[in-house]
């Protein structure tokens, strides 16, 4: 009996070499269709704003792509599994390595190695790519397609709640005791009733709050706009506040996620949805390791018996139930219903037992 993790060298090569050449073909071929649908639906709102021409809408096919491809790798996967094992099976590949003793195992292995790498390359791409053109994309649309700001670490557009008082920034440029506040207004209410509103080109931090140097200050009561030196506002309103007040895990790298969950919970506010996001950095690309074993229904049992399209379906059937699954615990992990770590890993594991149980069910 053959116990090697590998059938052989050639085996090993040729299988490999099949599924990733149809891994490649698919994954373009959905990013070209799916790209072409996006640019559809989104030329119009691009173009909306003066000026924006060609440039602006390949600007946008660039940003959107990688998003494009971190989102359907796994699909691609799927799709090219069962492709390179329906082919197998109809030209009789896979009853000759069964025949000359190779075991199922040893079957998918060339392509669990293969997709291993993917989800490598796929949790570099995400970390070097995808996170910064998300972030671009996603200062660019809130800026209605116009001029993308300069600073892409800056947050826009922060409302914040001291007590009965709300405070606006236009923007929020770094982080901790380095914060500062751009175009800040402060809506001095109390009980619900509006008092004053005071406005300032920007805000420090100072004495333990905050500072507008050369403030504007609006009575609403007797509509009487006063010029102040300066105006404290905001002591109880800390740095995080404003700089941690929308994180997006999807525009922040692994290193970059870890690091505000770090800065949530040194000021004691809940963290679990961006940490169920954290550990999904991770399982997401890892998703495309369990595609072959999920497709693997598709490679066994005879073409000619008339079963090969039933098996194949049902290996896409369980790809796409291991997706729903996946986006359900995801969502439940948002909630605070599941545990982050298990919110991003059950799924997974959950499939890799089904998957390992009807292979070893039905061919081992």
């Amino acid at each position: 009996m053959n116990v090697s993790f590998f059938a052989s060298r050639t085996i090993t090569f040729y299988m490999a070499r099949m599924f990733l050449v149809r891994f490649v073909a698919v994954l373009a071929a959905l990013v070209i269709v799916l790209m072409a649908l996006d640019l559809l639906g989104e030329s119009g709102k691009i173009l909306e704003y003066p000026g924006n021409g060609n440039p602006e809408l390949w600007l946008y096919t660039t940003l959107r792509i990688p998003q494009i491809v971190a989102r359907f790798l796994p699909f691609a996967a799927l799709l090219s599994t069962l492709i390179t094992f329906v082919t197998l099976n109809q030209n009789s590949e896979i009853i000759s390595m069964k025949a000359a003793g190779i075991s199922a195992h040893q079957i998918l292995a060339p392509l669990i190695v293969a997709s291993i790498g993917v989800a490598l390359v796929s949790f570099a791409f995400n970390e070097r790519v995808v996170a910064r053109s998300t972030a671009t994309l996603t200062a660019w649309q809130n800026a209605d397609y116009g001029p993308i700001p300069a600073d892409r670490g800056t947050v826009s557009n922060i409302w914040v709640r001291d007590k009965d008082d709300l405070i606006h920034a236009v923007a929020v440029r770094g982080r901790r005791e380095r914060a500062t506040l751009d175009q800040v207004m402060i809506y001095d209410r109390d009980g619900g009733r509006l008092i004053a509103i005071i406005k300032g080109k920007r805000a420090v931090q100072a004495d333990g709050g905050w500072r507008i140097a050369a403030a504007q200050r609006f009575d609403v009561a007797r509509g009487v706009t006063e010029s102040m030196p300066r105006f404290d506002f905001g002591h109880d309103v800390t740095p995080d506040r404003f700089t941690l007040a929308t994180v997006d895990p999807a525009s922040r790298s692994f290193l970059q996620l870890r690091n505000a969950i770090h800065d949530l919970k040194e000021a004691g506010r809940p963290t679990g949805p961006l940490e169920a996001g954290l550990w999904h950095k991770i399982a997401g690309p890892l998703s495309a390791v369990l595609m072959p074993l999920l497709a693997a229904v598709a490679a066994f049992g005879l073409a000619r018996s008339g079963h090969l399209f039933v098996r194949a379906v049902t290996g896409m059937a369980l790809g796409f139930a291991y997706f729903v699954a996946d986006n359900f615990a995801l969502a439940m992990g948002n909630l605070g219903a599941y545990p982050p770590l298990l919110a991003a890993s059950a799924p997974f594991l959950l499939f890799l037992l089904i998957g390992e149980l009807v292979l070893i069910r039905t061919e081992e």
